[in-house]
């Protein structure tokens, strides 16, 4: 889209006085163009004949020039001498419309807009057109630059290399966390090497699936970082027991470990795939943001899990090596650090112990815990506000201002030019490009409406106030005070293509097929409802029907009369006041419109009705003041219709502490209130998607749940045990809730991205617990002391690898900039979910192993008697 432009057109400015004093009408002066500017082919002389030589007969085409316009014979008069277009007209190679303009700093500028296509890759796009902007410099004439103030390319590198930096950070902090637990560097590089190997196999999918590198997926790979090492941690401890309690070699205890813990690797392979599994069948653009998102993570996964069950064994056994250090042996720093930790976390496990036991005879302080934080999801996911894309600072914001309905183009500049000023004094701003006459939410074309676009300097550079939504505000302080114009100061949508505003879009529309009138009042009373919510910040319309206007009523008795066609008299008037095509041009290779108008000195108001006239069937010239008059009226500028129905556009912003989902709901609740029967309303852009991925969401959830359901009881053999791992899930998930609360963010698409992430992670810590503690009830200890032993035996990999997982996330918590938003989102409620269903899971998932493998067992008819409820 091309905004300030000035495509070329040869104006003819006509004079309405001289045209009435040589008896002449708009329609004369175009019938003479058409008559003359002519592109002809007369033929050949001399083909087919006997003559040596054919020529080619050429007329000169059509003119090009305004002084070709100029000497264009209008009639001949009765002196001999005939009229010119020069004597009735201004003749000016002029530009085809002056509706709109557009400045950039102040200076003139042409501003466009360019959107990449559907399947095309952004940063291609851009890199291309800057490429070829480099190329068409060279022909520019001098004094002409160009410049490209917003792209959003420079968001998507800045954003990136934040992902980047973020990527490596949690790979050091893994690494850490790793090596304190295993306490061999050879042990740890290890787990470090499926980091690489899952992240380079995943990319090779991606480019399979056709996925691109994007936020959504150096995300996944972040939190892959943090996943992809669980199966080698698990598998490296696992051998580290073999070997110290067993005393094998390193071979033997590879051996030995991995004929116990693959099924479990296995079993948590599939759970972690299957929870991402319904989400490839989503719909929509919110359907992109999951498959993107869960698909390159659950392939980071699967990769991960076979890297376990083949590489890291091998590893283990040529890698790990036994070491019994001597008495004699001097203990260094790290020596001593790791033996106190050791004892440290020896004593830790073994207060664990007992505190599982303490909940296993008191299996009702268990019980309360899950419908403590089982309740508290379940009210949090209600209650907490709910959002789609979390706004972003993108360092780019938008001012419109809207005059009084019917302001003129020079009244709407002044005010731009004083609003220009205004902004460009802010110490945070960079550049401003103002377009005139451009109404940006209803997307036409109004003398009263300007759209200015503000591009920020980056973060930190902005002086006092940094933020984004400070600087919003404030500079909607500053403009509120100039009273000649209505100004809103908004964000940019996070997500291009989804509307223009980061606001809720919404259309009314009357079914009733009613009265323009009847929707301005209804929109304007939903407006003002909706702006005594809480919730909401700003509710406004484009929409208006007081724009002035005046009917035009022709007397047709009277022009019958005097023998004037009604056709004639609205083409005399079109021909002044509005504009008349009379022929065309080529010129520089392109095709240009010559136009009939009077000059705008002539039709400045409606007195200037008084020195026009009409032909009547007689050629004599009638005044159109005695034909026609004007009744002032008021009217839309623009209708829309949307869906067939007359529609009006209202955007509505929520209110600083309310979630978009919560302003969502205030308008149901106000359209029920206020619209009558035959009117309705619907979302356009982002409010479009959210308002339609919530039930996705739902239907998602319970899918990953019951996914996970099955393949657990396909693995235990039983429709109850897996009970024991899944009623643990609410319990963690409370912490989600807690920990964007506490950051104070909403239940946006990334935190509902973490959910179902964390239903897998979650799901995990429970199948460690439950897998063990079946093999030592199958090996024939009681259910208690099973419980117990499993869980302890458990605590070090899901300590080991929960911790890897929350310290990996960390950087995330940190960001700034384009991104942050996302990045806190997918930080806060990953670790603080972890954090809680770590936690209270290893406490809770022993008890509920024992009450339902004893259920289990009375079901299948196995006693249970009371010594397994000994320890």
């Amino acid at each position: 889209m091309v905004y300030g432009n000035k495509d070329y057109s040869m104006r003819i400015w006509l004079d309405p006085n001289k045209l009435t004093s040589y008896n002449l009408t708009p329609s004369d002066v175009s019938r003479a163009i058409q008559t003359q500017n002519l592109e002809a082919a007369p033929g050949r002389l001399g083909e087919r004949s006997k003559e040596v030589m054919e020529y080619v007969l050429r007329y000169k085409g059509k003119f090009t020039e305004p002084e070709q316009y100029e000497n264009i014979t209008i009639k001949a008069l009765n002196d001999g001498s005939v009229l010119k277009l020069k004597d009735i007209a201004k003749v000016e190679f002029g530009a085809y419309s002056y509706t709109v303009s557009s400045n950039y700093n102040k200076k003139a500028s042409v501003t466009m807009a360019i959107f990449q296509m559907a399947g095309s890759n952004a940063n291609e796009v851009q890199i291309a057109l800057q490429e070829r902007m480099k190329e068409l410099e060279k022909s520019f004439p001098a004094g002409m630059d160009y410049e490209i103030p917003y792209a959003t390319k420079d968001a998507l590198d800045q954003s990136i290399e934040q992902v980047i930096h973020t990527l490596i950070e949690a790979f050091i902090l893994v690494f850490i966390v790793v090596y304190i637990f295993l306490q061999d560097f050879r042990s740890t590089l290890i787990p470090a090497i499926a980091v690489p190997v899952s992240i380079v196999g995943t990319f090779f999918f991606m480019k399979v699936f056709g996925f691109s590198i994007n936020i959504l997926t150096l995300f996944a790979l972040v939190l892959a970082i943090g996943i992809v090492v669980d199966d080698a941690i698990v598998v490296v401890e696992a051998v580290h027991a073999k070997m110290e309690h067993k005393k094998l070699n390193p071979r033997a205890a590879t051996m030995s470990a991995m004929s116990e813990i693959t099924g479990a690797i296995v079993s948590i392979t599939l759970i972690m795939s299957a929870v991402f599994v319904p989400v490839a069948f989503m719909s929509g653009s919110t359907g992109l943001f999951y498959q993107q998102f869960a698909l390159t993570l659950a392939i980071s996964i699967v990769i991960s899990a076979i890297n376990a069950l083949t590489l890291s064994p091998a590893l283990c056994a040529l890698f790990l090596k036994q070491h019994h250090p001597g008495t004699h042996e001097k203990m260094n720093f790290k020596d001593r650090f790791f033996a106190g930790f050791n004892a440290s976390f020896n004593k830790l496990t073994f207060r664990y112990g007992k505190a599982v036991l303490f909940l296993l005879k008191r299996k009702w302080v268990a019980l309360i815990i899950i419908v403590a934080f089982g309740g508290l999801f379940a009210w949090m996911s209600m209650t907490t506000p709910k959002g789609f894309i979390p706004d972003e600072d993108q360092s780019f914001i938008i001012v419109t201002a809207n005059l009084a309905p019917g302001a003129s183009k020079d009244r709407t500049s002044k005010v731009v030019s004083d609003t220009e000023d205004l902004l460009m004094k802010n110490p945070a701003v960079d550049k401003v490009i103002s377009v005139d006459g451009l109404n940006l939410f209803s997307g036409s074309m109004s003398s009263s409406a300007a759209s200015i676009f503000v591009k920020l300097k980056k973060g930190g550079e902005r002086g006092p106030v940094n933020n984004i939504n400070d600087i919003i505000g404030q500079t909607q302080g500053m403009l509120s005070q100039d009273k000649r114009a209505n100004f809103l100061v908004i964000n940019t949508p996070t997500v291009d293509g989804f509307g223009n505003t980061s606001g809720m879009e919404l259309v009314l529309q009357d079914r009733t097929n009613g009265e323009l009138q009847n929707l301005g009042n209804i929109s304007y009373g939903m407006m003002g409802a909706l702006m005594q919510r809480p919730e909401v910040a700003v509710a406004f319309t484009t929409f208006d029907v007081t724009y002035p206007q005046f009917e035009v009523l022709v007397d047709e008795v009277k022009s019958a009369q005097l023998g004037v066609n009604v056709s004639d008299v609205l083409g005399v008037m079109q021909g002044y006041y509005g504009s008349i095509q009379a022929s065309d041009f080529n010129r520089f290779g392109k095709y240009y419109r010559v136009l009939v108008q009077s000059t705008p000195e002539t039709r400045q108001d409606k007195e200037s009705l008084n020195g026009i006239f009409v032909k009547n069937n007689l050629g004599q010239m009638v005044p159109i003041n005695t034909l026609v008059s004007l009744k002032q009226v008021t009217g839309a500028e623009v209708v829309d219709r949307f869906n067939l129905f007359n529609s009006s556009n209202l955007t509505v912003m929520a209110a600083p502490g309310y979630s978009t989902g919560q302003a969502m709901a205030a308008i149901e609740e106000v359209s029920k209130q206020v619209l009558p029967p035959g009117y309705t309303y619907d979302y356009k852009g982002m409010s479009r998607e959210e308002a339609g991925s919530s039930s996705q969401s739902v239907m998602i959830f319970g899918l990953c749940i019951v996914f996970v359901f099955f393949l657990l009881s396909a693995q235990y053999e039983s429709y109850i045990l897996p009970l024991a791992v899944l009623i643990a899930i609410p319990v963690g998930l409370s912490g989600v809730f807690v920990g964007i609360t506490f950051a104070e963010l909403s239940n946006n698409i990334y935190v509902q991205i973490a959910l179902v992430m964390l239903i897998g992670l979650l799901a995990k810590n429970g199948i460690l617990i439950v897998e063990f503690a079946i093999q030592r009830r199958r090996a024939g200890k009681s259910l208690i002391a099973s419980a117990v032993e499993g869980a302890k035996a458990r605590l070090r990999p899901i300590l080991m690898t929960s911790l890897a997982f929350i310290t990996g996330l960390l950087p995330l918590l940190f960001v700034v900039g384009p991104s942050a938003m996302g990045n806190h989102s997918i930080g806060y409620a990953a670790i603080s979910g972890m954090l809680f269903g770590t936690i209270l899971g290893i406490f809770v998932v022993p008890v509920l192993f024992v009450v339902f493998q004893a259920l289990h067992e009375r079901i299948n008819g196995r006693v249970v008697t009371d010594a397994d409820w000994e320890y």
